[in-house]
């Protein structure tokens, strides 16, 4: 049972760029006598320059690419997370980044994305743990001492059991709910309640979340009122976990011959990172 996303390759994946760090340079000296003349010569506002000013660095995402995530499923993270001002860097057997101790230093955010046709959560699992330094230990320390994480559909799922069992409750699969709307793991517009507003979002066989507990924010329902999307603490840091696909770009929609709602769902996307990152 497929319980993750498929996509079609769609062209070279675009790498996120690291945060940069600009230097400020300091203006040459002058000599005593220089100092003295100018001080006679004209007042100081008119002498003085302004400290140079530093771009901020954009909060850095490190988001999965690997066998556990599906082809074009880590780049429309990387849209999304793009859009709200983020820097992305990949990290997977293919990249340049690769699990470890130091793998999440200095990052916002560690965002597991959809998986790929056909793969069961278990599968997934296994796939992620066979590779080189990975352990879940990494991203449970990472987000228990104040990181935050973000799972889209497959992504979800792992955030439960089997996964990093980051939530306060655990994933189930919402196709197989009584009264859900989906009952195919197909790709669908399904309907969700999202902040009391009625809106259809991309779909394709994604968790539900039976989640309770202290600080954990609903932020979507589906229509027979199983968690769809929330925002759940762990530690000092918080999770974000969406069954549907807020990310899903206009083309995941025209390729299987859906209405194109995407910049509704980039909009909701858009408030679910905002609420993973502010502070409760």
């Amino acid at each position: 049972m497929t319980r993750g996303r498929r996509r079609p390759v769609r062209g070279a994946a675009v790498l996120g760029l690291a945060a940069v760090l600009l230097a400020a340079t300091a203006g040459c000296g002058s000599s005593p006598r220089a100092e003295d003349d100018r001080s006679q010569d004209a007042p100081a506002s008119a002498t003085t320059s302004p400290p140079p000013t530093v771009a901020p660095a954009r909060p850095l995402a490190v988001v999965y690419r690997g066998p556990a995530a599906c082809d074009g499923c880590p780049e429309a993270a990387q849209a999304l997370l793009e859009r709200n001002g983020f820097s992305v860097r990949f990290i997977g057997p293919d990249e340049e980044l690769h699990f470890g101790p130091t793998a999440l230093a200095g990052a916002a955010m560690y965002v597991q994305p959809g998986g790929s046709n056909g793969q069961e959560v278990s599968t997934a699992w296994k796939l992620l743990q066979r590779e080189s330094g990975f352990r879940p230990e990494l991203i449970r320390d990472y987000v228990r001492g104040g990181g935050r994480y973000l799972g889209l559909c497959m992504g979800g799922y792992l955030a439960g059991d089997p996964g990093y069992d980051l939530l306060p409750g655990d994933s189930g699969e919402y196709i197989k709910t009584a009264g859900a709307t989906v009952t195919d793991d197909k790709d669908h517009l399904t309907d969700v309640t999202w902040r009391g507003h009625r809106q259809p979002m991309y779909f394709q066989d994604g968790p539900y979340f039976d989640v309770n507990g202290p600080g954990t924010d609903v932020l979507a329902r589906y229509t027979n009122d199983r968690i769809a999307a929330v925002v759940a603490p762990y530690g000092t840091g918080r999770v974000a976990v969406s069954g549907p696909h807020p990310e899903a770009p206009a083309d995941w929609y025209t390729s299987y011959h859906l209405p194109n709602v995407s910049q509704t769902g980039l909009t909701l996307g858009d408030d679910l990172l905002h609420t993973l990152m502010s502070t409760p």
